[in-house]
């Protein structure tokens, strides 16, 4: 007896969907698709991770969270940083007229 062959692509039923480049580029329009949906396409080439294929929110949302500035960052820009160090600087001052 013959074993039947999957009715869909290995990648629909994973959870984090895997192509190789040849059935990628043959199903784009599908690939495309499920990442507009939310769904993450991996693609391969020689059997290694190559590009991940993700809706542009996602993008989005990825590239604004790496040119976010730190926590530190914030506080070192803050005006409030320059009001301690000028309270710093006249505390001697202070001291010496108490």
């Amino acid at each position: 007896m013959k074993p039947v062959a999957p009715s869909r692509p290995e990648a629909e039923r994973r959870p984090h969907p895997t192509w190789p480049l040849g059935q990628a580029k043959a199903r784009f329009s599908h690939v495309v698709r499920l990442a507009r949906a939310g769904q993450p396409q991996r693609v391969t080439v020689h059997g290694h991770d190559a590009v991940v294929i993700v809706a542009t929110p996602e993008f989005d949302r990825l590239i604004a969270r790496r040119v976010s500035p730190t926590l530190h960052e914030l506080l070192s820009q803050s005006p409030l940083n320059r009001v301690g160090r000028r309270a710093a600087a006249l505390k001697p001052f202070l001291e010496a007229d108490q």
